[in-house]
């Protein structure tokens, strides 16, 4: 392939990458709930609203997040390489992808049932009616956080002078995801889209604290992940950084 064909192959496959972790973070979102670790023990530097009544930190997330933080690595790597607009056109088209999921989904459960035919017609039911509040809480979050996220990565990189790349990978994704956990565990908490237990303001903050924890050592963590790829799309698939 030409250097050209190299660089709008990577580009898509970023884009692909992007919209099936959005799509699937979407699909699956708060249906279940993980634990991605507990600490039990002298636990003084946590706060004590963090730890159950047994003293227990439980790190407790939806299953959605698990592939969201992946949308974020995307949309950095294509800022780097191919610029703010087709970084903010990509969370456009991300958009437009989860409406055009929502419809297709809508159209299939309005279908009257082909009894004794369907495998399992509760079950998609179940997963359309749990999954229509947390898509339309999910696109209103998204659309504000990746667009901070998209235009603080350039803030940063023209504040450095395109040096430092691990502080407008970090800096864009943990102010941006902080804006991401507020807006869609809120709406889904007034939209009653939560499990039972989280019935207050104070167990929502709890809730949110979890999630962007998650969040905020996920974008540290995937800094070496960044740096990677940095590498090879530069050295490897001779991509050029963008101004």
């Amino acid at each position: 392939m030409s250097k050209r064909e190299n660089s709008e192959f990577i580009f898509l496959l970023l884009a692909a990458i992007f919209i099936s972790s959005l799509i699937i973070g979407n699909i699956i979102g708060t249906s279940k709930f993980v634990t991605i670790f507990s600490l039990s023990g002298d636990l003084d530097f946590i706060p004590d609203i963090l730890k159950n009544s047994a003293g227990t930190y439980i790190m407790a997330v939806p299953v959605g997040i698990l592939a969201y933080p992946i949308t974020f690595i995307a949309t950095d790597l294509i800022c780097e390489f191919y610029g703010k607009n087709r970084a903010s056109k990509l969370v456009l088209v991300g958009f437009i992808m989860n409406l055009f999921m929502l419809i297709l989904l809508t159209f299939g459960n309005l279908l009257p049932d082909a009894s004794g035919v369907s495998g399992n017609e509760s079950l998609f039911s179940s997963l359309y009616d749990f999954m229509v509040a947390n898509v339309i809480a999910s696109m209103l979050a998204y659309l504000i956080a990746q667009n901070i996220d998209v235009r603080l990565f350039h803030f940063f990189k023209r504040l450095t002078k395109g040096k430092y790349l691990w502080i407008r990978n970090n800096g864009s994704t943990m102010c941006s995801q902080l804006i991401d956990s507020v807006c869609i565990l809120s709406i889904l908490y007034y939209s009653n889209s939560l499990g039972e237990d989280i019935n207050s303001l104070f167990a929502l903050f709890i809730l949110i604290l979890n999630s962007y924890l998650f969040k905020f050592f996920f974008a540290l963590f995937d800094t070496p992940i960044i740096y990677f790829f940095h590498y090879i799309l530069k050295n490897k698939f001779s991509l050029k950084a963008s101004l």
